[in-house]
């Protein structure tokens, strides 16, 4: 985390920048109020990476470079994971399914990412971070 920035500020700015990252979410996201609870992991991939997925008749790179795990509850949101661990990478599964995922930011804005909503998915990297 950058020093001096909240969990939430964090988060805002990784799906502000530009590059690749698919966004897997247990519910849709909305960053204004952090009413509920949701939890919510950013995948990064290289740069010259395709679709989610990223598989061009079996050929094509399907990488995370990084992965950044947040979940807020009741106005309360934490960092729970980063890491760019080889070993804890490679048993990441990326969704083939990732399509234009709307998110309200903290600011009231829409920003469309690339991403899904998959509590399963959410489950299974809970268990590997």
């Amino acid at each position: 985390m950058v020093e001096g920035m909240t969990p939430l500020e964090e988060l805002s700015q990784l799906l502000l920048r530009k590059g690749r990252i698919i966004l897997v979410a247990e519910d849709s996201i909305d960053l204004r109020s952090l009413r509920g609870k949701n939890s919510i992991y950013v995948l990064q991939l290289p740069e010259a990476s395709t679709a989610a997925g990223g598989r061009a008749g079996g050929f094509g790179e399907r990488r995370i470079e990084k992965i950044y795990g947040f979940q807020y509850q009741d106005g309360v949101c934490e960092k729970i994971v980063e890491t760019d661990e080889p070993l804890k990478l490679e048993k990441i599964e990326l969704p083939y399914h990732a399509t234009a995922l709307p998110v309200l930011m903290s600011d009231g804005t829409e920003k469309i990412v690339s991403g899904v909503i998959d509590p399963e998915f959410i489950q299974s990297y809970k268990q590997l971070t």
